[in-house]
């Protein structure tokens, strides 16, 4: 059985590798879809859905409306600082490809439910755009 939630945030970022528009500071409307596969418990549950949101929410909270930056990316960070703005380093270039990751590495840390047999995150950069990725939980 399959059970989704949707979360929803703004995030700047840009890409200093690139050489198109991405080079450039600029933000979305993310969306994330978050999908969890597992046994029903007696109830009928997979997960209740305030707790899937109590797990992911701390998540999206720390990255809306802060700018997502490269920890190699110096001459941001200063900017950010220099104007006192929100920012969250992270070791990783801010592709949805890299969000993905990064969403599945911190739910797995989290932890979740012995029922959870393997979790689903498809992130959006905009509504026709998505990276997606799944990984399956060892038994825990």
């Amino acid at each position: 059985m399959r059970i989704a939630k949707e979360f929803t945030w703004e995030m700047g970022h840009r890409l200093p590798f690139h050489e198109g528009k991405c080079r450039n500071l600029h933000g979305h409307s993310y969306k994330m879809m978050v999908e969890l596969d597992g046994k029903p418990d007696c109830n009928g549950m997979v997960l209740d859905y305030y707790d899937v949101k109590s797990i992911i929410n701390p998540l999206v909270e720390e990255l809306d409306h802060a700018c997502l930056v490269f920890s190699g990316d110096i001459e941001l960070q200063e900017l950010l600082k220099k104007i006192d703005s929100r920012m969250v380093v992270v070791d990783f270039h801010s592709t949805a490809e890299n969000l993905v990751g990064y969403f599945l590495k911190k739910i797995n840390e989290v932890g979740l439910p012995n029922n959870i047999e393997k979790v689903t995150v498809k992130v959006l950069e905009t509504e026709n755009t998505y990276a997606e990725d799944t990984i399956e939980l060892i038994s825990h």
